[in-house]
């Protein structure tokens, strides 16, 4: 299924506005955020670090004066600055107030959405719920995946449709006053978790057979030689996710890098999101270079033997290709996974 990872699958992944038309997009399983004023157009795409004591949280607001919210349990973390962590504050949610499943803000307004209930609630004030009121939820606003408020308009992912992934905006989740339904610009989508799959296409790990040794004769042969090998990242192709983000010198990993770890990351969800789905943790991935491996075997007459490398990729396209080799006398590629499963 070529789609997006939903926020109740992501820890520490959100989007939320803030004032004149600017959104963000936090993943803190990257370390960093996404700032753009156009998510259709794919407007001065920035990339930004982000502070430690702003990562792993529950949900994050951006408000109409400039502040950011991290919610974590049943407290919230007001700053100035997602990178800098500035002005930090730690408030109490009201218990009117805690429990949601997404948070967001519009001008003056506060929303909690509780999506299995079917209702959100609005307030003025997340601490005290001052003019804390419920309402029920329009059947159309219920199933986002990720909601957020900039100015006037509340906007919300839903689930991919035959046009992709798009969201939707309005004015009133009560009465579904849709004022306009968008598409996500790739540069954007590229930077949202499963995005890959729907920009690049379905994530996949293969067995590739690398070098095919026969032994003609009818005495046995010893084989020895050196065997290349490519391990690490496809620069090129990590480039190409990036080459249009302006990455801010905070951020300590270079374009191609975060591209890199970005599709790490997209093989681990879950098997509902990705075809493969396993944990790259356990290897380092460099730039891909040619590496060599002496190999010294003995071959039987008249036999084949194969040589097996596993590689991740998206698409049609590798992007990174693990280290150990496989050796069998089959020649139809091997059953296992040479990466751990994830843990779930």
């Amino acid at each position: 299924m070529n789609s997006i990872v939903p926020k109740s699958k992501t820890k520490g992944t959100d989007f939320c506005g803030m004032g004149d038309w600017n959104y963000y997009i936090i993943r803190s399983d990257l370390g960093c955020f996404m700032q753009s004023n156009n998510l259709n157009r794919g407007y001065n795409v920035s990339i930004f670090s982000l502070h430690p004591s702003c990562q792993n949280g529950d949900y994050y607001i951006g408000d109409w004066n400039g502040n950011f919210y991290i919610i974590k349990g049943n407290s919230y973390r007001r700053v100035k600055n997602l990178t800098t962590d500035s002005d930090a504050e730690v408030f109490t949610l009201h218990p009117n107030c805690q429990g949601g499943d997404h948070y967001l803000a519009t001008t003056k307004y506060f929303y909690i959405i509780f999506q299995e209930k079917g209702t959100y609630r609005r307030t003025t004030d997340m601490n005290h719920d001052s003019e804390g009121t419920e309402y029920n939820l329009h059947p159309n606003c219920k199933d986002g995946l990720y909601y957020w408020g900039v100015q006037h308009l509340l906007s919300f992912i839903k689930p991919v449709s035959d046009w992709g992934v798009e969201f939707y905006s309005g004015t009133d989740l009560n009465k579904d006053e849709c004022v306009g339904v968008y598409s996500f610009h790739p540069d954007v989508l590229n930077f949202l978790p499963g995005g890959l799959t729907v920009t690049k296409g379905p994530a996949f790990g293969v067995w590739e057979n690398i070098k095919t040794v026969t032994n003609d004769s009818n005495t046995p042969v010893t084989w020895r030689k050196k065997v290349n090998k490519k391990v690490g990242y496809n620069k090129e192709k990590m480039t190409q996710i990036t080459h249009n983000w302006k990455i801010s010198s905070s951020v300590t990993c270079q374009s191609a890098e975060l591209a890199a770890l970005i599709a790490k990351v997209q093989f681990t969800f879950s098997a509902e999101y990705v075809d493969s789905h396993v944990s790259t943790e356990k290897q380092s991935w460099n730039e891909a270079t040619e590496e060599e491996e002496q190999l010294s075997f003995e071959l039987k007459p008249n036999k084949s033997v194969y040589l097996w490398q596993y590689k991740l990729g998206l698409g049609e396209e590798p992007v990174l290709f693990c280290r150990d080799l496989k050796i069998t006398d089959d020649p139809n590629p091997p059953t296992g996974v040479p990466l751990p499963p994830v843990k779930s």
